[in-house]
């Protein structure tokens, strides 16, 4: 299951408007904004949601770092970990090794890759 999904903007602040209106019949709000210091990119991030979860993220100013950021859900903390050992057994480059993301939630348990064209691979467990 995909549990967000993410792209750079050329205007922030614009894409962020854009967003806030055209998501809103949708239900989705602005859920979260991650600061330019938090980012692999140097650039603020905006998520998107329903329910209190951001699933839709731009990154502004450049974007986020990469062409695309996709997240896949985890079962558990040990898939996790084997996501990325065997991701960079087949040639993915490490992109944040496994480990707590206490800036998005407490239990934000995720680890990044790069695969073969650039793009942000992750694997994350919610759980605790």
């Amino acid at each position: 299951m995909i549990d967000h999904v993410g792209f750079p903007v050329s205007d922030y602040t614009r894409a962020k408007a854009f967003y806030e209106q055209a998501l809103a019949p949708l239900g989705y709000s602005l859920i979260m904004k991650v600061t330019a210091d938090q980012t692999e990119s140097g650039s603020p991030a905006a998520g998107f949601g329903a329910s209190g979860k951001p699933d839709f993220w731009i990154g502004g100013e450049g974007g986020l770092a990469y062409p695309l950021h996709v997240a896949i859900v985890a079962g558990d903390r040990a898939s996790v970990d084997a996501f990325h050992r065997a991701a960079l057994a087949v040639g993915g480059k490490d992109n944040g090794a496994p480990g707590l993301r206490p800036h998005y939630h407490p239990n934000y348990y995720g680890a990044f890759v790069l695969d073969p064209d650039g793009h942000n691979i992750e694997a994350v467990c919610h759980a605790g």
